[in-house]
Formats: C-alpha cells, structure tokens, sequence
C-alpha cells in the first residue's frame, strides 16, 4: 500500500484560515477540487509507489494534479 503524507484542507494555518472554504462554488479553483476529489479515479498510482515498507511518504497524486491543472488554467507551463 502507497503512503502518502497527509493533508488536510481544514487545517489552520498561523493566520485562522480553511482553505477549504477559500473555495467558492462557481470557480474555476471550485471545479478542479471537485473533479479531481470526486470524479477522478486515481488508485492507478498506487501499485507504482513501492514505499509501503520503507522509504518517504509521497506526496498524495491528488496534489499534484490539482496544482498542474491549476497552473495549466493560469497558462504556466513549464516549472
């Protein structure tokens, strides 16, 4: 089984705020969240981490989707 460091959008940052809800219904922000939370299957990632055992956690597939289609939308292309 693939770890994966943990995130949590209802964390609180030094300055009390959720990001979750810096979220408004009606963005494009709104809708990649959605879509990569709810409809994406992403369990394809898992059978090629191989740091079940040993190894550092990744970072969650999820994540990183979001911030390449984000900067996609924002046309960032490149790192």
């Amino acid at each position: 089984m693939a770890r994966y460091k943990s995130y949590d959008y209802d964390q609180l940052t030094m300055i009390p705020v959720s990001l979750e809800e810096q979220l408004v219904p009606g963005t494009l922000e709104y809708a990649i969240h959605h879509i990569v939370e709810k409809r994406l299957e992403l369990s394809i990632f898992d059978e090629r981490y191989s740091n079940d055992e040993t190894g550092r956690k990744a970072i969650a597939p999820k994540l990183l989707i979001k911030i390449v289609l984000f900067g996609y939308s924002r046309g960032l292309i490149s790192s």
